[in-house]
């Protein structure tokens, strides 16, 4: 631990002193993790795999998928500008718990009213507003969600829990997917005798997602609640414009004294933007150069998933005896082998896919979640919340390099083997993806990583 690592930002007056009675994994942990679980509902089954495609076919009409675009692109925007602040505001408060609370139940009305978007070109806006809006509510209940990782463990703990949460996030997502998708939307009559007819099977689809947000909401929100009890003022109610006058100042402190968090935070946001273009290009690749057919996608991407949450899930105890950096350097490296892998062998058709794709997916997880234990431990207690807002807004900043490495490493690839059809040269979008982790990677070495002796992991004597 260093100490510029360590003298840092002071905690917000009247923070929470460590307590030395919380449980080194227990009830909280698990109830923590099932928000995870739960959430998932929106995150890829929402947001990912149905309602994204849905809101999209041919019933909404030609534009529906630039429109989907752009309205994606205002949410990422918006949560950019406000997510620090809203971190910030729960940090004064003290209110973290009613805060998540309040987020998750809009993300579950969200979820519900999509049951009201008609396969029609007169509900398109109607539809993409909600998804907006409730990828807007997702991201700021993360932000809270996120900031409650060191009040439920300890510095000896903190990979476990977060890889227990993460992992459960990738499980849960694809159980739920497999039990629309073969109850409600594959079947010609599925459950309930529910058909597409008017688009009731994916419409159906939301309401059970609304119910399983909730359902597996309720644990944390009811375990975790904020004890008014063991709470002090955080200081009087500010509006927005102070707010980002605290955030400016906060950010500016930290350049001056603690520029190792700064880095952190540039780097992560750099690696995680390749982390997410894994999964976002890997069933565009799958299809395009391996030959998937719909169904081999579905079956791949359930396949990754299911194999990034279970080794999520170990790799969390790793994180623990070395180190979250080790965690993800070695994840980094492995991925950036794996990806070259997939570059030179491409010919060698889906067996090398499944191979190195997989093997891909295996480091994908632990990354994400060594990432934040990794933030987590630089944090000083009581900024909680306003650090994982600006880890949200570092990462929606550049969150244009993996598609723009992808495209732009199709184009190269192109020119350099003289084919007509950029389809042709598909392949070369990895070494884009690769690039991205590389920087990240590059990024990161210089960091260095140690627990804040003002953080809210470290326990009293």
């Amino acid at each position: 631990m260093t100490s510029e690592s360590t003298a840092s930002t002071t905690p917000a007056a009247g923070a929470r002193p460590p307590s030395g009675g919380r449980p080194r994994f227990g009830w909280p942990v698990y109830a923590w993790g099932l928000w995870d679980w739960g959430s998932a509902a929106f995150n890829a089954v929402i947001t990912t795999f149905v309602f994204s495609v849905y809101i999209t076919s041919d019933s909404f009409g030609p534009d529906a998928d630039t429109n989907l675009g752009w309205a994606l692109a205002g949410a990422g925007l918006l949560v950019a500008l406000f997510a620090p602040i809203t971190g910030q505001r729960a940090d004064r408060s003290g209110r973290r718990g009613f805060w998540l609370a309040v987020n998750t139940m809009l993300v579950v009305a969200v979820s519900a009213a999509l049951f009201l978007v008609e396969p029609s070109e007169e509900y398109l806006w109607l539809g993409l507003v909600l998804l907006a809006s409730g990828n807007i509510f997702f991201e700021f209940a993360s932000v809270n969600y996120n900031a409650m990782l060191n009040e439920i463990s300890t510095a000896s703990t903190i990979g476990r829990v977060s890889g227990l949460g993460w992992g459960l996030g990738y499980i849960g997502g694809i159980v739920l997917l497999l039990v629309v998708y073969f109850g409600l939307i594959s079947p010609d009559v599925g459950l309930f005798g529910i058909t597409s007819e008017n688009g009731m099977d994916v419409r159906v689809t939301m309401l059970v997602c609304a119910v399983w947000t909730l359902v597996f909401s309720l644990p944390v929100l009811i375990t975790l609640r904020d004890d008014k009890a063991q709470r002090t003022p955080r200081g009087p109610r500010v509006g927005i414009v102070a707010s980002y006058r605290h955030l400016f100042a906060m950010v500016g402190d930290l350049w001056r004294t603690d520029r190792n968090t700064v880095r952190f935070l540039l780097a992560s946001a750099v690696f995680r933007d390749g982390l997410a273009g894994v999964f976002t290009f890997g069933g565009v690749l799958a299809a395009g150069t391996f030959g998937f057919s719909a169904g081999g996608v579905i079956i791949f991407g359930v396949a990754a998933n299911v194999v990034a949450g279970l080794a999520t899930i170990g790799f969390g105890v790793l994180d623990d005896r070395i180190g979250p950096k080790r965690v993800i350097v070695f994840s980094l490296v492995c991925m950036i082998g794996a990806g070259l892998a997939v570059f030179a062998l491409n010919a060698g058709g889906s067996t090398i896919f499944w191979t190195f794709g997989l093997l891909l997916a295996v480091f994908v997880g632990p990354a994400q979640s060594a990432s934040r234990t990794f933030l987590a431990r630089l944090i000083p207690e009581g900024h909680e919340g306003q650090v994982f807002g600006l880890y949200a807004t570092t990462g929606r900043a550049v969150s244009f390099l993996a598609p723009a490495a992808w495209s732009i490493s199709i184009a190269v690839g192109a020119a350099v083997t003289g084919v007509t059809d950029n389809d042709d040269a598909q392949y070369w979008g990895i070494l884009g993806i690769l690039l991205v982790l590389l920087v990240g990677l590059l990024l990161l070495l210089p960091v260095r990583s140690g627990v804040r002796e003002d953080s809210a992991l470290v326990q009293p004597s």
